[in-house]
């Protein structure tokens, strides 16, 4: 930890006593900041909504925040997250079914997943695309609607709730300065296939968007494909100068197929065949799920230094899982989030004060029939009724220590998680589980100039176990009596900044960021696996600690360079479980010790690096041209460490074309892959009894995509 804390120290006293500006970054134009290729510049002086849950600057936010603007990836495939999160610090991808199978981890939180996404919070528009128990699915995420990605990573466990990792905020293209219509499709290895259109409506007093996709996908294993139909919608009306009223609302239906994990064996053998006991049940998701969102905004006062935001929204969700048994679950929810803050001055300092609370309440009623080769049986086997609920409160208040200079924010949240479960069929019974905390934090910002900052923080997080975490494994329980919730204290120490000198030929914009964290937790909460069944146990003491270093720089205008590397060095301090693994007698129960072992699916290393040019062939042909490199090292397969995965390094490619005539634009790009067809272990299913713990990333993969647009 030491050699850390003197890097980043020396770095600090480099940059604070070598680096001067004479210029202030100007704000972006609205129209500038939607059509430029190019947002590097603007990047510090954005305002985020995520960091704080007010509208701040990044540079005034004590922890590391991310923004990345549809700009940034209008050429790429845009398949899924992992095709435009990569390049972000900290922030480590597998791809598992494409884009709807994902797991995102954050400083190893969510690696724990292996389904779904867990411990990062995931909002749609700001509203929570996860469930109150945490466990998120990001079916309705288009990339052709988004407009912008706001990235909070490390602790945030004082502000939304199951979010010791981060948060991720994908909002949707509402900020468009012009009407417009565009016809969008992109063709791909695997029978690719993603078709649809988006249209915006401007006008003084309201905006409309509306986007449709269609995406088919055969996939690269046996028993992967896919088909989804997307539609988002945002309306945003401004009845007065400072208040506006937003209409939020999607829709989703949907099929995956699931080929599930390989043993070693299988995947030497054959790396893109089926778990045929997969095969067999037709493992599936089927899924129907929409949500609408009304969201009201005001700011008053004599100076406009107070504001109240209220969110309401309603969720429709309707799966069907055949795996070992056919499972049908409705769910229902109805959210409210809330919000004031207010901006005064006292004493001649700044001070930011924000309180609000989050209710989430989500009724379900699941039905478990027979299997028979992907069909539903007619016997109903179980009937469960279960509630899950989630309340929060928090309260915020930034206030400045030196004018200008250092500024304190001091955050807390309270949060309480229920569970209830009915069982009709008999025997009847009940069940229940509760979990409560509150979690601090501190974070100190010091800016060393205008546009560059070091800060801190300390803090404490709070992770209930989801849903599925709660299945028992004894079918004697409804939920599992023992696992407990996952706790830990953070401690991060990180400087960012942008350096822009107007006048230079090389090197004219940068912008940096590099943080050391720490993190220890109590109960950390991991998955093993029995059959194809996922259960999960609490493992006692884990210690992380790590380095995420990012920069984007603009070598030449038109060039743009980022690199980013992750450092992790996660161990189980103290862990001893109870494990279950099958062999030719039967399941074999034992105690294990895997203190001192090695975390998962978490890479020590993980590095990525872009280099990308654009060049204004005419005043209305632009070219563009990328290439990107991801190194990520070897993965541990199980807690035990009985196996580590292949380090890989992958290579990809993008050439583009944006022409305009007159009021239409024609874009037209295309890309390779895993351009020298490497053959890599792109997901590990962690703690499989059975070993299998093996799926194939993409072999090489070619795109094309064509998008025609008309200005209004």
């Amino acid at each position: 930890m030491r050699k850390y804390l003197i890097v980043l120290t020396t770095l600090i006293l480099v940059l604070g006593n070598n680096i001067s500006f004479t210029q202030e970054i100007e704000k972006a134009d609205t129209t500038i900041h939607y059509l430029l290729v190019d947002t590097l510049q603007y990047e510090l002086d954005d305002v985020v909504v995520t960091g704080s849950r007010v509208n701040k600057k990044i540079i005034d936010i004590p922890y590391p925040v991310v923004r990345i603007n549809n700009s940034l990836f209008q050429y790429d495939r845009k398949v899924g997250v992992f095709d435009v999160l990569q390049s972000i610090p900290g922030m480590f991808l597998q791809s598992r079914y494409g884009n709807h199978d994902v797991r995102i981890s954050i400083r190893g939180f969510g690696s724990r997943s292996n389904s779904g996404i867990r411990g990062v919070r995931i909002l749609l528009d700001g509203i929570p695309e996860s469930e109150p128990d945490g466990q998120t699915r990001i079916e309705a995420i288009d990339f052709n609607s988004i407009g912008r990605i706001e990235i909070v990573k490390g602790n945030s466990s004082s502000l939304y709730t199951n979010a010791p990792g981060g948060v991720v905020n994908f909002i949707n293209d509402v900020d468009f300065p012009r009407s417009f219509a565009v016809q969008f499709n992109q063709f791909g290895s695997f029978d690719l296939r993603r078709n649809g259109f988006k249209t915006g409506v401007r006008s003084d007093k309201y905006g409309f968007l509306a986007t449709y996709s269609y995406q088919n996908y055969t996939g690269y294993r046996v028993h992967n494909n896919e088909y989804w139909h997307i539609f988002n919608t945002v309306l945003e009306v401004h009845p007065g100068d400072n208040t506006s009223l937003k209409i939020l609302g999607y829709f989703v239906d949907g099929l995956i197929k699931l080929p599930g994990s390989l043993t070693k064996e299988e995947f030497e053998e054959d790396p893109f065949q089926a778990d045929q006991r997969q095969v067999d049940r037709d493992s599936k998701r089927i899924s129907t799920k929409g949500r609408l969102g009304v969201r009201f905004n005001t700011k008053f006062g004599s100076s406009l230094n107070n504001e109240i935001e209220i969110t309401t929204y309603g969720t429709m969700k309707f799966f069907h899982r055949p795996s070992r048994t056919y499972k049908i679950i409705n769910r229902n929810g109805l959210g409210l989030t809330t919000r004031y803050s207010n901006r005064t001055d006292i004493l001649g300092m700044q001070n930011e004060f924000s309180i609000g609370a989050d209710i989430f309440l989500q009724p379900a009623r699941i039905e478990f029939y027979d299997n028979i080769n992907g069909q539903k049986g007619d016997q109903l086997l179980q009937l469960l009724d279960e509630g899950i609920n989630n309340t929060g409160f928090y309260i915020s208040n930034n206030f400045e220590l030196l004018k200008d200079r250092m500024f304190v924010l001091l955050s807390g949240r309270y949060d309480y998680v229920s569970y209830n479960i009915t069982e009709e069929t008999l025997p009847s019974r009940t069940d229940e589980r509760t979990f409560n905390a509150f979690t601090p934090k501190i974070a100190l910002n010091y800016k060393i100039t205008p546009h560059i900052a070091v800060y801190t923080s300390f803090g404490l997080s709070f992770d209930s176990p989801a849903k599925n975490e709660l299945d028992p494994f004894d079918p004697a329980d409804l939920y599992n009596p023992e696992l407990q919730p996952q706790e830990s204290i953070n401690f991060e120490l990180g400087i960012k900044g942008n350096i822009i000198s107007y006048d230079a030929q090389y090197f004219r914009n940068i912008l940096f960021e590099a943080t050391f964290f720490n993190i220890k937790i109590d109960n950390e909460i991991v998955p093993f696996e029995v059959l194809g069944d996922v259960f999960f146990r609490n493992a006692a003491e884990t210690n992380r600690m790590g380095l995420e270093l990012g920069t984007q720089l603009e070598v030449v205008e038109g060039l743009q360079f980022i690199f980013s590397y992750t450092y992790s060095d996660f161990i189980y301090n103290s862990y001893f479980a109870k494990t279950i693994e099958f062999d030719s007698t039967g399941f074999v129960e034992s105690e294990e010790d895997f203190s001192d072992n090695i975390v998962p699916s978490v890479p020590e290393h993980n590095i990525f690096i872009s280099l990308a040019y654009s060049y204004p062939f005419t005043i209305s042909l632009n070219g563009f041209i990328k290439f990107s490199y991801m190194g990520v090292s070897g993965l541990w397969v199980d807690d035990a460490n009985s196996d580590k995965t292949d380090a890989y390094n992958l290579l990809n490619s993008v050439l583009g074309f944006d022409m305009k005539f007159g009021s239409f634009n024609l874009l037209v790009s295309g890309g390779v892959n895993n351009i020298f067809d490497l053959l890599y272990v792109g997901f590990t299913n962690t703690n499989s009894a059975d070993k299998r713990f093996y799926e194939a990333g993409a072999p090489r993969n070619y795109f094309a995509s064509l998008n025609l647009g008309y200005t209004f």
